[in-house]
């Protein structure tokens, strides 16, 4: 995929992302990193992250879930049928800046929308209807309380939904939620003990799939996030407290530009499928040797992401390579096998080596996801391009 978009990199020719398990172009994306005034049609955003519930752990993994209020900031009333699938999906997911760079460390299933408030978090609203009507008005918002997006007979799969169009099957099948931490956020505990993360900063995220919001081209601005703080350690996992604004229309690849100001992010679009982010850092380790780190986002592509390279110049010296994902959980189809890395002359590698055609299910950066890339170099930066 091209965009002539300029990253830093250890003397980077380039850098590749194979965008599932296919040869395709890309071009860059609009100057907005997503946000935008509203849209022309329905226009489903996250307008706020409020709160926080917490479920227990079982063998070391936690269970959370967001509330999430939404807000239709189009000019048209967005569809919110329960028993088809005209209602909107909601994925909630976990961030943490660490070691200079952004990593997820939690992902939920999907809840499925079922009814819409008419209230006005997001300025003036028209009402759709009287008390909870399955329509969202032009203007108004709904809120969905934690406790309701951590329901687990309402999370459904995120592998039967195409986020480029919203569309999904329903009714949706799944197999059986395993007890406490089934389809709701899972995080290892480990991922938020202070004492394993000093420095550490979290980030919630939360995002809105809607068919109606995807056919009017305005699915790009769905995603928000917001900070929080990891409290106490009680009921087998630990408090969170959330912190700050909401950050709305920007998915949470701009956390990490919030902690780290040097941080470069570029925005990828992929013709007739979905938006990609692509971000990247270079720090000085201060002893002769540079980290380079770069996450990879995608927001809304189908086609996922099977691979991603960083060129180099043949004298540098790479070590350290290293590689993090999200595991997929409860059930879902995808294999959750790590990466390799593959140190070259010109270029380092990740893949999941295999193609689409071999393996539809293996382990790819699928939407609303991010892997994080990085390695220690004793050359400094220099100036290269996405490629």
């Amino acid at each position: 995929m091209q965009t002539s978009t300029t990253l830093a990199g250890v003397l980077v020719a380039g850098s590749a992302i194979l965008v599932g398990q296919y040869s395709a172009d890309a071009v860059p994306g609009g100057e907005n990193d997503g946000g935008v005034a509203g849209g022309i049609g329905a226009d489903v955003i996250v307008g706020a992250l409020p709160a926080i519930a917490k479920y227990g752990s079982v063998g070391g993994t936690a269970a959370y879930a967001l509330a999430t209020t939404s807000c239709n900031i189009g000019d048209e009333i967005l569809d919110w049928y329960a028993n088809n699938n005209d209602h909107p999906v909601i994925p909630q997911n976990m961030h943490v800046v660490r070691d200079g760079r952004l990593e997820q460390i939690g992902m939920s299933w999907l809840k499925h929308g079922f009814c819409a408030l008419q209230q006005s978090l997001c300025g003036a609203c028209q009402p759709a209807g009287g008390g909870c009507p399955p329509l969202l008005g032009v203007g108004c918002s709904d809120p969905y309380s934690a406790s309701l997006n951590g329901q687990q007979g309402n999370l459904g799969p995120r592998s039967q939904v195409n986020a480029a169009t919203g569309y999904f099957p329903y009714p949706w099948s799944a197999p059986p939620a395993p007890g406490t931490v089934g389809r709701r956020i899972q995080v290892d505990l480990d991922d938020l003990d202070p004492s394993l993360n000093g420095g550490a900063r979290y980030f919630a995220e939360g995002m809105y799939i809607s068919k109606q919001d995807s056919a009017a081209g305005n699915s790009f601005n769905n995603a928000s996030y917001r900070e929080f703080n990891v409290g106490s350690f009680s009921g087998g996992s630990y408090n969170l407290n959330l912190t700050g604004p909401t950050y709305q229309q920007k998915p949470a690849i701009y956390a990490w530009q919030l902690v780290h100001n040097d941080v470069q992010i570029e925005t990828i679009d992929v013709p007739e499928d979905g938006r990609l982010h692509v971000g990247s850092r270079a720090s000085d380790n201060g002893d002769g040797t540079w980290r380079y780190s770069y996450v990879v986002y995608n927001l809304t592509s189908d086609l996922s992401v099977g691979s991603f390279s960083v060129s180099k110049a043949m004298s540098a010296e790479i070590v350290d390579a290293g590689f993090h994902d999200i595991d997929y959980h409860s059930g879902e189809p995808y294999d959750n096998t790590d990466w390799t890395v593959e140190i070259g002359k010109d270029s380092v590698v990740w893949s999941n080596g295999t193609t689409f055609e071999s393996n539809p299910d293996a382990n790819a950066i699928r939407w609303n996801t991010a892997y994080t890339f990085w390695f220690d170099s004793t050359t400094p930066p220099a100036e290269g391009q996405l490629d």
